[in-house]
């Protein structure tokens, strides 16, 4: 699914223009990319949580010079994990899937 995708079936739903519709879903991954950017965490209910974390330095392989060993730098990079509606949802996709389990 595209944006255009999401915004297409989100007017269709709501009876909004689609322009309107592509300004509210576009000002919301702004605002969300903007916050993660900086650092914050970003919670969104029933969805996931979007959120920093600093991979540590490493050795890393060229694979086409597996001889050669070169440093990997630690970076920041953005986590999402998803809420439990939706872990679950995906869950059922999986051919012969165990039951989830227990929440702890």
């Amino acid at each position: 699914m595209t944006k255009r995708d999401l915004v297409i079936r989100i007017s269709n739903e709501t009876g909004l223009v689609q322009q309107e519709v592509l300004d509210v879903v576009q000002k919301t991954l702004d605002h969300i990319s903007e916050t993660v950017a900086k650092g914050t965490t970003v919670e969104l209910r029933n969805f996931g949580v979007f959120e920093v974390k600093i991979r540590k330095a490493r050795v890393g392989r060229n694979p086409n010079a597996p001889a050669t060993d070169g440093p990997i730098p630690a970076r920041a990079v953005v986590k999402f994990k998803p809420g439990k509606e939706m872990r679950e949802a995906v869950l059922k996709l999986t051919p012969g899937a165990a039951a989830p389990p227990p929440a702890v």
